[in-house]
């Protein structure tokens, strides 16, 4: 089986490593790839093809994980290629996943659950083909939420909501905090109500959000469009705060 990766940042890294197989060979290429993503690459050791097309014609299963702002565009540019299964990864809004179902055939809506980069992620996957991904619970948790497009990018939007969120409150509070001079104590007296491992969660969650703002400001962006019938008073406040 051949599958072709479009982006690799920390997710196709982690696909990478997580699917270990000799019946599996990864692709992909470095067309337009910044400095940092080619030495991911070289280091990651898997096939490298000249273009993306070339990567979409020759996969069995084709993989986007990119960033919110370009999912439609590579659906657009190399979707068409695309023979097999389509598996976008991108945190974007149901409405943006309808779209790009109309540049791809085969379609699988996907939504990795929990730390990018940790050992036991859980893929929720929906849409007509989904079935023909299950196999991935050999390597780890996979489950089929359902056979419409678009459930899944509903689930993870709704989780972005509230833990995008909270990662804002987060960053406010502690600064406050670390200002008075109760930084530690901060974290200690949320710890006797919040569990022993809430600091160093806690801490996680804060360094994601500041290491990649810009990213997550367009997942905010792209929960406050897709919801712009609700009020959405806290997104937009942690919207406006990661935009600082």
């Amino acid at each position: 089986m051949i599958i072709g990766l479009i982006g690799f940042g920390k997710v196709s890294q982690n696909i990478v490593r997580l699917m270990d197989s000799d019946d599996i060979t990864f692709i992909t290429s470095k067309e337009g790839r910044s400095d940092k993503t080619i030495k991911n690459i070289d280091d990651s050791n898997i096939e490298v093809l000249d273009t993306f097309k070339q990567v979409a014609i020759k996969s069995d299963i084709l993989i986007s994980a990119t960033s919110p702002k370009n999912a439609v565009k590579v659906a657009q540019e190399y979707g068409k290629y695309s023979k097999g299964i389509y598996l976008d990864l991108n945190n974007v809004s149901p409405d943006t996943t309808l779209e790009i179902s109309c540049h791809v055939k085969n379609l699988v809506d996907g939504a990795i659950i929990g730390k990018i980069d940790s050992k036991n992620p859980i893929l929720y996957i929906s849409g007509p083909k989904s079935d023909e991904l299950l196999f991935i619970n050999e390597f780890f948790k996979t489950e089929k939420i359902s056979a419409n497009i678009g459930d899944a990018s509903t689930l993870k939007l709704l989780r972005s909501t509230y833990t995008k969120s909270l990662s804002a409150l987060l960053i406010e509070t502690s600064q406050i905090a670390m200002a008075n001079g109760l930084y530690d104590e901060f974290f200690d007296i949320l710890t006797l109500t919040e569990g022993a491992d809430f600091r160093e969660k806690s801490l996680s969650r804060i360094e994601n959000t500041l290491n990649n703002s810009k990213r997550k400001a367009e997942e905010l962006e792209e929960i406050i469009e897709y919801f712009s019938d609700d009020e959405l008073v806290m997104v937009k406040a942690a919207l406006e705060k990661l935009s600082q």
